[in-house]
């Protein structure tokens, strides 16, 4: 698109010009000339340069919302499969958990019919002499006393191990019925999964389409310039109105943020990766990195360096789906570029929570991260804020 700006800027400078040049011919034309016309079909000629300009400036706005669109749908797909990702490994531990208290209660019910079993073939073996017969042919009161008590104590062991039994086949059948219920979750879950991932390439392919789209619309250097310049005072109004409201926020929820002032030199990444864009670096013309850009595969997680309250979470032209978090006393830490955001404007966050996904939204070529320190409103390298 800044190819499209400056051509039509290029075309308006060359009316303006030819303007020049039809005043000079309608002034030094003889008398008999019909300057009247001329001076209508300039008019025309820059009305129609203006509307050209006018179409262009439309035709970038629609294609940046048509990206916003795709990128949004890829940061909601992303978001869904990170979660159900997540909720995968949690049914499958549990899965291989109940299986371990099945395989248990396996055991236990086979050590339990081997007791019941073995409780049976000494009742059958007592009960192979009649009672009668044994109390008749047998003159010792004590000892029919015994065979009388063990006789008893042989039907309660029975009847608990047949009750014992009984409970473990129940908690059985339980587990059975709760691993069965897991598995088919798990397999839904895997489903949705692969509808999600299906989707994601969609978007993701016609996120791609767009990007070319627009890389071949901003070639020209003059209108990268101008978008970048744009960018920034937008990103800086959105902060400025994204901080107050959070330290309104802040002061009503008594959250304490004590700054990044003596961390310095002690703040962990927010990703690992190869710096591809230092800060200070040339950017385009006499436009220099603000921040820094760190190269990492798409889908890592993206941790705040530092606990605060999280001030700005959406898409940003020219920096994609980006975060911001206030730390207090004028300090704000920037992660753009991110495939989808974890959290959302208002949430609280620790040192080294996951705040979001690397990406390469904002219609960046590879993936990284964008990463930028504020202090008072003012970036400053991030670089030397970070362990080494």
């Amino acid at each position: 698109m800044r190819e499209l700006f400056y051509s039509a800027i290029c075309t308006l400078r060359a009316s303006a010009l030819g303007t020049g040049a039809l005043l000079c011919l309608a002034f030094g034309a003889p008398v008999y000339a019909d300057g009247q016309n001329q001076l209508d079909g300039m008019k025309q000629e820059i009305a129609r340069q203006q509307k050209q300009l006018s179409d262009k400036k439309q035709q970038l706005n629609d294609v940046q919302k048509t990206l916003k669109q795709q990128e949004l749908a890829i940061a909601r797909a992303a978001g869904n499969i990170h979660a159900a990702e997540q909720k995968v490994d949690a049914l499958t531990l549990s899965i291989s958990q109940l299986e371990k208290e099945q395989q248990a209660l396996l055991q236990r019910q086979i050590g339990q019919r081997e007791l019941l079993k073995e409780l049976l073939t000494s009742q059958y073996k007592m009960g192979k002499s009649s009672p009668l017969a044994n109390l008749l042919g047998e003159s010792d009161p004590a000892r029919l006393d015994r065979m009388a008590i063990y006789a008893s104590h042989l039907s309660q062991a029975r009847s608990h191990a047949l009750d014992e039994l009984a409970a473990t086949d129940t908690e059985l059948q339980l587990k059975k019925h709760q691993l069965s219920e897991q598995r088919n979750e798990q397999q839904s879950l895997l489903s949705q999964l692969k509808k999600d991932r299906a989707s994601l390439l969609g978007s993701q392919q016609a996120r791609q389409s767009t990007v070319r789209k627009l890389q071949g619309q901003l070639n020209a250097d003059k209108r990268y310039l101008t978008e970048l310049k744009s960018n920034e005072s937008r990103l800086i109004a959105e902060i400025a109105k994204a901080r107050k409201a959070a330290e309104d926020a802040a002061r009503q929820a008594i959250v304490n943020m004590d700054g990044l002032g003596k961390y310095k030199g002690k703040l962990p990444w927010p990703v690992s990766g190869r710096i591809r864009h230092a800060y200070g670096s040339p950017l385009q013309g006499e436009l220099r990195w603000k921040g820094m850009v760190i190269s990492q595969a798409v889908g890592s997680e993206v941790k705040a360096v530092h606990g605060g309250k999280v001030v700005f979470a959406d898409w940003l032209r020219g920096y994609g789906l980006m975060v911001a978090v206030d730390h207090g006393q004028g300090d704000m830490t920037f992660y753009g570029y991110n495939q989808t955001v974890l959290k959302k404007v208002g949430d609280t966050v620790q040192r080294n929570e996951a705040i979001a996904l690397v990406g390469d939204s904002g219609g960046q070529e590879s993936p990284g991260l964008y990463f930028e320190i504020r202090r008072k409103g003012t970036p400053t390298n991030p670089q030397p804020w970070l362990t080494r």
